[in-house]
């Protein structure tokens, strides 16, 4: 099957609240002007080099995703187009992201990156961390970047009761954020492994990059400093 029937197949097989942002990650160029033919308009990317890359080469009408860790220092490389930023796990961050907006007179949707799996080795903000910050004097004071949801990885392992429970903790609090933020509404859950459950449990955007794409070496290492 190829990557237009693949991207057809899997489309069709989605809810109408999900929306695919296929993780164009490590594909070249090529690969996804041929997704996008068949119509296919967000792509995700996780490191800001690359994403800068494929910017210049790629159709303006792509809207591009930041799905990775993002230091405040990159944010003014991409702050002029970037749609969205899935990986906000900070409110230095957030203000960072701000600031750049409004130097490229544009607002920025975000979501903050929650930290449900029991994984050392993902970011993201508690649910203490994430109310606190919403809640703040300081979110309110923001102008041009906008939190419109939440994100979140659950844990890389085969247990699906677990990646389940972690999936539906999110939800729950993303409902519990909406009682007096009603504009937080997106939530970003699921990846190629686990997107099934994350549908189930309530997620209205999926990151899927393998499962179209199939696997591919990393572009050297270089590259994407």
């Amino acid at each position: 099957m190829n990557l237009k029937e693949k991207l057809t197949t899997f489309k069709k097989q989605l809810p109408p609240t999900v929306q695919l942002v296929a993780v164009s990650k490590t594909q070249p160029a090529e690969v996804i002007i041929e997704a996008y033919q068949t119509g296919q308009r967000q792509f995700g990317e996780n490191k800001v080099q690359e994403l800068l890359s494929k910017y210049e080469q790629l159709p303006r009408d792509i809207e591009w995703h930041l799905i990775g860790h993002l230091q405040t220092n990159k944010v003014k490389y991409i702050a002029p187009f970037v749609n969205l930023i899935q990986s906000v796990d900070s409110l230095k961050l957030l203000q960072e992201i701000d600031k750049q907006a409004k130097k490229n007179e544009r607002m920025i949707n975000c979501l903050l990156q929650i930290y449900i799996a029991k994984e050392e080795t993902k970011f993201g903000l508690s649910f203490e961390e994430a109310l606190k910050l919403v809640n703040s004097d300081e979110f309110n004071q923001l102008k041009n970047s906008q939190v419109i949801g939440l994100m979140g990885m659950a844990s890389n392992t085969e247990n699906q009761q677990q990646i389940r429970s972690e999936f539906h903790s999110l939800k729950i609090f993303l409902e519990q954020i909406q009682a007096t933020h009603p504009f937080i509404s997106t939530l970003s859950m699921g990846m190629s492994s686990d997107y099934k459950i994350a549908i189930e449990e309530g997620s209205t955007l999926i990151r899927v990059g393998s499962t179209l794409f199939g696997e591919r070496k990393p572009i050297i290492q270089s590259q994407q400093q």
